[in-house]
């Protein structure tokens, strides 16, 4: 498996142990991570915590987008791939979109390139995460 794949699915664990929704992500340009984050809905008591958005946050202000690649464990949402789009991140590579299909038409549409490795890990945490906690994820994806 890809180091920056790794490295999400650690970010995934992260939330997950501090009583979060498993979702990790990084940002990558150069073969460096920039940023690493996970979603912290929960955690922090707010709604924009998700995985990407948490991760484009620890990386900061890092100018133009184009080079880099968004790793997530999980499909992105409108949400995150709103600011993919925004930002004008032209690959993002997703541990999964079994569990969640989230926007993956939205970002190609907007001419991002989608990779999904459809990891067996990634759809496991998932799984679990959502057999043991139906109504949190519920809020989560917005249902």
């Amino acid at each position: 498996m890809n180091r920056f794949m790794r490295a999400a699915i650690e970010e995934a664990i992260k939330g997950r142990d501090s009583g979060g929704i498993p979702i990790g992500s990084v940002l990558v340009k150069d073969n460096q991570i920039l940023g690493a984050g996970h979603n912290q809905r929960v955690q922090q008591n707010d709604p924009m915590a998700h995985a990407e958005i948490d991760c484009l946050k620890q990386a900061g202000r890092v100018g133009n987008y184009k080079d880099m690649v968004l790793y997530s464990t999980l499909m992105p949402c409108y949400l995150c791939a709103g600011a993919v789009v925004q930002f004008g991140i032209k690959k993002v590579i997703v541990g999964e979109n079994t569990t969640f299909k989230g926007a993956e038409d939205f970002m190609q549409q907007h001419g991002v390139e989608v990779v999904n490795l459809n990891n067996s890990e990634c759809i496991e945490l998932m799984r679990a995460f959502i057999d043991k906690y139906p109504k949190l994820w519920s809020e989560d994806i917005g249902e």
